[in-house]
């Protein structure tokens, strides 16, 4: 008789490793990797030390608190700020929803790394160099993030239905800031030339990526498709708009657009810039799309054919959730890409983030302060590109359907 032995349920043991055995292990484990840690180590705090002295010394901050207005609203008109704070309240209160919304299953909402993360961020608010009112607002929009995370969390256990109209208000809050920015309809209305700095940059990325994300979708799937027109269709598409500098497609979209038009007709220079940007990145997120759907088994389309499922149910229901899943790196990479490649709006007379810093620049008051400027500008790039990067990652965890 064979007597079989069932398997132990029991994991096995993970070996962890304390900080200096990790850096014995990696870093110092032979003679050369010694001398290359130390030798790196060496430059690395040698250029930090030298920064620092810079910064504390020769570098003169004072551009910075002088032209905080500049790089955040452009020149909106002061009077009007009422419209931005009351567009940022509305920002806090949503974002904090949405978190608890998401984090309703999280057995802890507020986990030490998050109440570490939020103490710095009160503390900033705190010396950011302006007046103390403004200082009061901003600490309470922090608060007001954590108030609604919390009732976000617990509408969301009673609530949970709810969630599916989170993607539908962050549209309509979207729709709306952008009538409280541009005025009309009962509000006084305000130049999109006044728009620049930081506000214009968010506005214009943001409802780039809005745009830019279906069409990339369709193109996709179009040169998947068995049809030759369509197939051909979005194959020069594609390869034409992937062919040229962004900067020719905008330069395009601002003195070509207009021609194609009836006399008297000129769209505004933001929205031509939008379509600039929407067409050169749905070319490169169809690409991104497209390598989703291959790495997606036949087996599995045939399988939806055999269950009787039409060709719009098997993309919608098998293939495309699948296919997003896979592509959400490379998706997210090619946001932050067009992010970034808002700075090249400036050549094209719009004042983003770039372009208002070029125009502080040539203040003669300011004269010569190019790399205090662009420290402070790359410190503001840095952290949406590494915020958008970090939500990737979290909803990568989420969709993770594969760990066991």
């Amino acid at each position: 008789m064979t007597v079989t032995t069932p398997p132990s349920n029991s994991a096995v043991p993970v070996q962890s490793s304390n900080p200096r055995e990790w850096l014995i292990k990696n870093l110092f484990n032979t003679w050369y990797n010694t001398l290359l840690t130390l030798g790196i180590t060496g430059l690395l705090l040698w250029m930090f030390a030298g920064f620092i002295t810079w910064a504390r010394t020769e570098a003169k901050w004072d551009v910075i608190p002088a032209n905080l207005s500049l790089f955040l609203v452009g020149r909106f008109p002061n009077d009007q700020y009422w419209r931005l704070w009351i567009l940022l309240t509305l920002i806090c209160l949503l974002s904090g929803v949405t978190w608890g919304f998401l984090a309703r299953n999280v057995p802890v909402l507020f986990s030490q790394n998050t109440v570490i993360m939020i103490s710095v961020i009160g503390m900033m608010m705190t010396v950011v160099p302006v007046g103390i009112p403004y200082r009061i607002l901003l600490i309470g929009m922090v608060l007001l993030v954590v108030a609604a995370a919390w009732g976000g969390k617990k509408l969301g256990k009673t609530k949970p239905d709810l969630t599916k109209w989170l993607p539908f208000s962050w549209f309509i809050l979207l729709i709306f800031g952008v009538w409280l920015i541009g005025g009309g309809l009962g509000l006084e209305s305000v130049s999109s030339n006044l728009w620049g700095g930081l506000m214009l940059t968010l506005l214009m990325s943001v409802i780039s990526i809005l745009l830019c994300f279906p069409l990339g979708v369709v193109l996709a799937l179009g040169r998947q498709s068995s049809l030759p027109i369509i197939r051909f269709l979005s194959i020069g598409y594609i390869e034409i708009i992937r062919g040229l500098p962004l900067i020719t497609i905008l330069f395009m979209g601002q003195v070509l657009v207009p021609l194609f038009l009836p006399e008297g007709m000129r769209p505004d220079r933001i929205l031509r810039a939008i379509v600039g940007l929407t067409m050169f990145s749905s070319a490169y997120l169809a690409e991104n799309v497209r390598g989703g759907l291959q790495a997606i088994p036949r087996g599995q389309i045939e399988a939806a054919k055999a269950l009787g499922l039409n060709t719009p149910l098997t993309l919608g229901l098998i293939v495309l959730p699948q296919a997003l899943k896979i592509s959400i790196p490379s998706i997210v990479g090619q946001f932050i890409s067009l992010f970034q490649d808002t700075t090249l709006l400036a050549i094209v007379g719009l004042v983003e983030l770039l372009g208002i810093s070029r125009s502080i620049l040539a203040n003669p008051k300011f004269l010569g302060r190019y790399s205090e400027v662009y420290i402070f500008i790359g410190i503001l790039y840095w952290v949406f590109c590494y915020l958008m990067s970090r939500a990737s990652r979290k909803l990568e965890q989420q969709l993770n359907t594969d760990r066991h």
